[in-house]
C-alpha cells in the first residue's frame, strides 16, 4: 500500500531542519574537517562504520554547518531509513518520498540529499545515480556494512564516490567528550593522573559517543543492546539469516579472544559447522564492523591466504560487555586498542612470525616497503616477557632492515641502544594522544 503524502511529511520533518532545529551532539571537529573536504570534490559521498559510531550525527553536525554558511533550510533533506514508521521501505517508496520532496519544499536545482543507513533499500544505488548524474544533486549515503561499495553497488556507482570511513571516539576524542582538552605535551604532563583515569575508563568503556556521555551504571548494558543490535539488523536481518544461537557464539568466541590468531578449521571443529559456514558468517561480522581480521605478513599472497588470521573488536567497551574475561585481558584489550587505532589513522597493518615463532604484534606497510614495528607489552618490566619482546622485534627489524622499534607498555617509558638499533618504549595512553 502507498504511504500518504501526509504520513511521509510527518517522518520528514521529525529528521530534517525545516521546522525546528535538531540535536546534533557534541562536535568531533575532526570528522567535520574531513567530510567537508571531501564533500568539495563533488562526488557521492559515502560513509560506513559500525553502528553506533556517530555516523549520523556527524552528518548533522555537516548540515548545521552548511547552514552557518547560508544554505536554505528547505535544501537539506534527510532520510532515515532505518525509522519504523516507513512501512515496507523499497526503492519505489525511495521515489515517492524524494517526490514529497520536491512537490512541499521546491528546493534549488542544487540541494543535499542524505540518505542514512541506506542498505535497508534495495537498488538504492541506481537512485543515488540518477540524483548525481542527471540532477546533479550532493548525494550522501551512510551504511553500517563494508560491504555498501561492493559487488552489485560498486558497478553502478564506480568512479563517482568518495569513502570516509568512520570510527568510535579516539582517546583525544574521549578526553575531549569529558570536558578535558590536552593540546599540548604541557597539558598532558600536569593533567598526568586524570589522563590516566580516563583511560582506564576508555579501554574499560571504549569510545561509542553515547556510551561516554551515560553514566558509568548504563554504560554496559548500552553496549549489550549496540551487540544485539549489529548481530540482528547488520547481519541477521540483512543476509535473512535464521542461525542467530550459532552466530552469536562465533561472535562471542572471537571477542573473548581477541588478540589472538584464529583458525577456520579449528573454529569448525569447535561449533560443529561446516568450514564455509565459519568463512560466512566471520566475512558478515566483519562486514558489520563488529570486529576485523589482519593476515601474517608475507610478499607471497598464498602465505597470507593459509596462515592463521588475528581477530580484533572494534571496540573494547563493545568487547568487554559480551565476551568471557580473562586473567591476561589487560595485555589482550592494550593490543586490541592499538589495532583500532592503527586502523583509524588508515595504517596498512599485518603480524609477523618467523619459523622460530618469534612474533611481532605489528608490521606496517606503506606503499610495497615495510616502515614501522610496534611490540604491546602490558608487563614489559618484567626481565624474561621484556627479552622475549625486544629478541622478537630486533629479529624484525633486521629482517625488514629498519633501525628503530616501537613498544607500547603499560606506564613504562625509555630509549635503549642495542647494536646500533633503537628501541623505543612508550605508554599507550601517551601513545593514542599522539595524533
Amino acid at each position: 500500500m502507498t504511504m500518504r503524502k501526509e504520513d511521509i511529511l510527518e517522518i520528514l520533518v521529525d529528521w530534517n531542519f525545516w521546522e525546528r532545529e535538531q540535536d546534533v551532539g557534541k562536535k568531533r571537529p575532526y570528522w567535520i574537517k574531513e567530510l567537508e573536504s571531501i564533500s568539495k570534490i563533488g562526488e557521492i559521498v559515502t560513509i560506513t562504520g559500525v553502528r553506533r559510531c556517530g555516523k549520523s550525527t556527524l552528518l548533522l553536525q555537516f548540515c548545521r554547518e552548511l547552514l552557518k554558511k547560508g544554505v536554505d533550510r528547505g535544501d537539506i533533506l534527510i532520510v532515515n531509513l532505518e525509522d519504523p514508521r516507513f512501512r515496507g521501505i523499497s526503492l519505489e517508496l525511495l521515489n515517492r518520498v524524494y517526490e514529497v520532496y520536491l512537490e512541499e519544499l521546491n528546493p534549488s536545482k542544487k540541494h543535499y540529499v542524505i540518505l542514512d543507513e541506506v542498505q535497508a533499500v534495495g537498488g538504492w544505488e541506481k537512485f543515488v545515480r540518477f540524483l548525481h548524474e542527471n540532477k546533479k544533486i550532493h548525494v550522501f549515503v551512510t551504511g553500517s556494512t563494508s560491504k555498501l561499495l561492493e559487488s552489485d553497488y560498486s558497478s553502478v556507482i564506480t568512479g563517482r564516490h568518495i569513502d570516509l570511513s568512520i570510527y568510535p571516539l579516539s582517546f583525544n576524542e574521549y578526553l575531549d567528550f569529558k570536558g578535558l582538552r590536552v593540546d599540548s605535551k604541557l597539558k598532558i604532563i600536569s593533567k598526568r593522573h586524570e589522563v590516566k583515569r580516563m583511560f582506564k575508563e576508555y579501554v574499560e568503556f571504549g569510545g561509542f559517543p553515547k556510551v561516554c556521555l551515560v553514566e558509568n551504571g548504563n554504560k554496559k548494558e548500552l553496549l549489550k543492546t549496540y551487540f544485539s543490535d549489529i548481530i540482528t539488523k547488520d547481519i541477521l536481518l540483512r543476509h535473512k539469516l535464521i542461525e542467530k544461537e550459532i552466530l552469536e557464539e562465533l561472535a562471542k568466541y572471537y571477542l573473548s579472544n581477541i588478540s589472538s590468531m584464529c583458525s577456520f578449521n579449528k573454529l569448525k571443529n569447535i561449533f560443529g559447522i561446516s568450514l564455509d559456514t565459519v568463512g560466512r558468517f566471520s566475512g558478515y561480522l566483519s562486514s558489520a564492523y563488529l570486529l576485523f581480521f589482519i593476515k601474517k605478513f608475507s610478499y607471497k599472497v598464498k602465505e597470507q591466504i593459509l596462515n592463521p588470521r588475528k581477530v580484533y573488536c572494534m571496540d573494547t567497551g563493545l568487547r568487554n560487555a559480551v565476551s568471557f574475561r580473562f586473567m591476561q585481558d589487560l595485555g589482550r584489550l592494550y593490543e586490541n586498542a592499538v589495532a583500532i587505532e592503527l586502523k583509524r589513522r588508515n595504517k596498512d597493518i599485518y603480524y609477523w612470525r618467523d619459523y622460530q615463532h618469534r612474533e611481532i604484534d605489528f608490521v606496517i606497510k606503506e606503499g610495497q616497503a615495510v616502515n614501522g614495528l610496534i611490540q604491546v607489552c602490558y608487563n614489559i618490566e618484567d626481565d624474561e616477557t621484556k627479552k622475549r619482546e625486544v629478541r622478537s622485534l630486533l629479529k624484525g627489524m633486521d629482517e625488514f632492515k629498519l633501525n628503530e622499534g616501537l613498544v607500547i607498555t603499560e606506564d613504562y617509558e625509555s630509549e635503549e641502544e642495542i647494536k646500533n638499533n633503537k628501541i623505543i618504549y612508550k605508554p599507550l595512553w601517551k601513545w593514542l594522544l599522539e595524533q
